[in-house]
């Protein structure tokens, strides 16, 4: 028997009502992520089993508080709902409400049920219900909203396979009757006029078009053209959405009049309790240092293991590689150029994965919200809003979802102020960098008998990176003549324990798009420095006879002569010539021209540091062991001192350039394209690397 047709379901919900736990669990580990047209932002789909052999495509749209957009992700929604015609369009409207906030919620669902579209009311968070004093009248409830509703805990599974039953059968026998009748209430006259402009549209998905000036591909000519005229009379339109608002939330009391209980006496929340603690102007601050120690603390103790495993095993792999194939271009490629540039990126993934578990975590208890409002009486004196704290925090994670985050900031100039620093905020692109000399120049020693010492540095660079980028932000405000004004609003989710699926699912997807992302990076610069590397001008040939001929190598051994010729041919090559151009600029700093290239190197991308040197150093080597990347690092020596080349000096030098320099492509590509202007990611290039260069200056003059 043929499989049938897929439902196509699409999930709706204000933020923080659980909708994609609720996508997690419907769909598990069939989920992909792609972007919606046009627009750089996630679009989450998957398949949902469903009874027998019927399945569902779910698609788990932007969070937001209605279809009346004011940022991007809520236009999102929008479009997605008035465009009929596109082969995405949802056959079922899952809206997913929160108990607590049920006539918030509401006001979503009705504005969803007048496009006439099947729909399903999930009200989450029912194991909540009898701890907040909540009673609800389902079965009323569904006869006033015409619409079958199901009690959900989507953290705790409850109500699930109810919801998939609900699919199904809202895809056989479904109400589409709109829920509130705006036209009798507003204007009946204007609302039949507009009404006659299509036959192919409901009521309200006109009434959308005309006051979101959003137009489908599937209107006619014609039928623009008309409703074009009913939004010249702006202040109508305007005067008629605000009576729309009143009517539908005079509705929707009258509804929970009836269904809807609420008995504080029987409540037993401690919310309010730990709201106190947590957002404390002293306490809470306390408390969120300590959890970024422990954060930290964590990713250097937990990640020990794992990374030296696999670090080891990339040598091992590399040695294996050089015994089984016959010398020549091809096995130098793959020993020399790929096998070390991925081990550059695969060798950080438990440290990523560490910090992304923690933030997933933070996120899924409810603390991060605590955290954002917290913070809000900071960014507020430093020129930016509330919300600025969002793409700051984000931007541990990674810059470029952090810039487009910036959307929701109303105001023009603190939203040009928050992209212009987000970049100071330490993403994971810094991390390896991080990582790999902190290794190699603080001593791994306990503080107070406890505490890491590498793991408090590593703090430290996270908590500079946040510093000047509030800084920044307060120079900016003084120097950016820009009237602006917004305003913060942020919802305080309830305190939940953390869904282990949900927490492991962020954790892959973000640890996949991590390795994937610089991964492709890493490995394509890795084959280019090889071959850079490895050739060079017409005296490059010659490199091995002048060395071999050289009367002071007289008395050396093979092995030494060949390490010679190893470090002769780097250096002539064409990256070698590179590095020795930069170098003088550079040595200020401490650093040497194979430092230098792998500068050049990471401008594609921070966390191309470390692969660089991995290859410069494995092409370099003549050594047979194929030592791992930081025994190579560690051995390097500075032929002026006869000292180690990443010594104290040079490598807080080097970590200080890195929390500041602005050395990500992807960034700068996604500042011009959110502020329209190259003038902005420039200043930013600019900016940044003058700090950068100056602070590691001071910094290598410091520690020398």
């Amino acid at each position: 028997m043929e499989n049938p047709k897929p439902i196509k379901v699409a999930l709706i919900g204000n933020p923080n009502t659980g909708k994609t736990s609720l996508f997690n669990q419907l769909t598990g580990l069939t989920q992909k992520v792609g972007n919606y047209p046009g627009v750089t932002v996630d679009k989450k789909s998957g398949n949902c089993k469903l009874s027998g052999n019927k399945t569902a495509i779910i698609t788990d749209l932007p969070g937001t508080y209605s279809i009346n957009p004011t940022s991007v992700d809520e236009s999102i929604v929008l479009t997605s709902l008035l465009n009929t015609t596109d082969k995405d369009f949802p056959d079922i409207i899952v809206v997913v409400a929160d108990v607590e906030n049920l006539k918030r919620n509401l006001f979503l669902f009705s504005q969803v049920k007048d496009l006439e579209i099947p729909i399903i009311l999930a009200i989450n968070m029912s194991d909540q219900m009898e701890r907040k004093g909540i009673s609800l009248d389902i079965k009323t409830l569904q006869e006033e909203l015409q619409t079958e509703v199901v009690l959900i805990s989507s953290r705790k599974k409850i109500g699930i396979n109810k919801v998939k039953e609900a699919i199904e059968n809202c895809a056989v026998v479904s109400n589409t009757h709109p829920l509130c009748s705006i036209n009798h209430k507003i204007d009946g006259d204007y609302f039949e006029k507009l009404k006659e402009v299509s036959a192919n549209h409901t009521l309200y998905e006109l009434w959308l078009m005309i006051t979101q000036n959003n137009f489908p591909d599937s209107l006619t000519l014609e039928e623009k053209t008309k409703l074009m005229q009913f939004t010249q009379d702006a202040s109508r339109v305007k005067r008629y959405q605000h009576k729309e608002t009143i009517h539908r939330y005079q509705q929707i009391n009258q509804i929970l009049k009836r269904t809807y209980k609420v008995d504080r006496s029987k409540a037993k929340d401690l919310r309010a309790k730990l709201d106190k603690v947590f957002t404390h102007k002293i306490f809470g601050y306390v408390i969120f240092f300590g959890v970024l120690l422990l954060i930290f603390q964590s990713i250097f103790d937990w990640s020990t293991v794992p990374m030296d495993f696999i670090d080891a095993q990339f040598a091992n792999l590399s040695e294996f590689v050089t015994k089984q194939m016959n010398a020549g271009v091809l096995r130098d490629l793959i020993t020399d150029g790929i096998i070390p540039g991925i081990g550059g990126v695969v060798i950080f993934i438990p440290q990523i994965a560490i910090l992304f578990l923690f933030v997933a975590i933070l996120e899924e208890t409810g603390y991060m919200s605590r955290v954002v409002f917290l913070m809000d009486k900071i960014m507020r004196r430093y020129g930016m809003s509330g919300k600025s704290v969002i793409p700051l925090i984000s931007g541990t994670a990674c810059a470029i979802p952090a810039v487009m985050a910036t959307r929701t900031i109303a105001g023009w100039k603190e939203r040009l102020i928050t992209i212009l620093v987000t970049p100071f905020t330490t993403c994971s692109a810094r991390l390896p960098v991080y990582a790999i000399l902190i290794s190699l120049v603080i001593p791994d020693k306990k503080l107070l008998g406890y505490f890491s010492l590498q793991g408090f540095t590593l703090l430290s660079l996270y908590v500079l990176g946040f510093a000047i980028a509030i800084i920044s932000a307060f120079i900016l405000h003084k120097l950016l003549k820009v009237k602006s004004t917004s305003f913060f609003v942020a919802e305080m989710p309830n305190y939940k324990l953390p869904s282990i699926k949900n927490v492991i699912l962020d954790v892959l997807e973000k640890t996949k798009a991590f390795v994937f992302g610089a991964g492709k990076i890493i490995l394509a610069i890795s084959i280019v420095l090889w071959f850079l590397a490895s050739n060079g001008p017409e005296s490059f040939k010659n490199i091995e006879k002048t060395v071999t001929e050289n009367t002071a190598h007289k008395n050396l051994s093979f092995s030494e002569i060949q390490t010679k010729i190893s470090s002769a041919k780097l250096e002539n090559s064409y990256i070698g010539i590179m590095g020795k151009t930069i170098e003088p600029a550079i040595k200020p700093l401490g650093y040497d021209w194979k430092i230098g290239i792998a500068l050049i190197s990471s401008f594609a991308a921070r966390e191309v540091f470390v692969g660089t040197l991995a290859t410069i150093y494995s092409v370099e080597s003549d050594d047979e062991s194929n030592s791992t990347i930081k025994e190579r690092m560690r051995a390097e020596i500075n032929p002026e001192t006869g000292e180690k080349r990443f010594d104290l000096a040079v490598g807080m030098s080097l970590l200080i350039f890195y929390a500041f320099a602005m050395q990500c492509m992807g960034t700068l590509a996604i500042v011009k394209r959110e502020t329209k202007t190259w003038k902005w990611p420039m200043a930013q290039l600019v900016g940044m690397g003058i700090l950068a260069y100056v602070a590691s200056f001071i910094t290598f003059t410091i520690f020398s």
